[in-house]
């Protein structure tokens, strides 16, 4: 089961502060951790995500990405730093552009591992650009959001099914 939700935002033009999505996936965390820390492969698990572009080698704390995504007939990149990568527990990077923070978060139990997808934007803030352009091009930052969780479930679940492969 795949559980979604948003804390909404109280003012026009502010993020959520966080969104999130979990799933549980019928493998053990190492092998989850191998689907989920593998970051350039993400453009294959996220409707939104189409490509991205390590610069400089391995993936691991402080690498940098460069990031290709689409909406319909919108396509913009995005410069991102990764903030956390704990093995087997947590993988994380910042959107420079909009000051928000992306993460897998793996809790192990026992031959099962529930991920947590989450994305926060501190204190339901983001960059001008990013509320400007959400707000003229993607809709509003609701619908945005919205499809954001929706993208978020699918990512979940295309983890789940790469992880629970033989």
């Amino acid at each position: 089961m795949i559980v979604a939700r948003a804390t909404w935002r109280y003012y026009p033009g502010m993020a959520s502060p966080v969104l999130e999505s979990t799933i549980v996936i019928d493998a053990p965390a190492e092998k989850v951790w191998k689907v989920v820390s593998d970051l350039q492969a993400m453009s294959k698990r996220s409707p939104q995500c189409r490509k991205v572009i390590v610069r400089g080698g391995d993936i691991g704390l402080g690498t940098k990405m460069i990031n290709v995504n689409r909406k319909g007939w919108r396509v913009w990149p995005t410069n991102t730093v990764v903030t956390a990568f704990d093995e087997n527990e947590k993988v994380a990077f910042r959107v420079v552009e909009n000051n928000t923070t992306w993460s897998y978060t793996l809790v192990p139990d026992g031959d099962r591992t529930t991920v947590v997808e989450r994305r926060e934007a501190p204190n339901g803030k983001t960059s001008a650009a990013s509320a400007f352009l959400i707000s003229t091009l993607m809709g509003g930052t609701e619908p945005f959001e919205r499809e954001l969780l929706v993208g978020m479930k699918q990512t979940l679940a295309a983890i789940k099914t790469e992880a629970e492969a033989d």
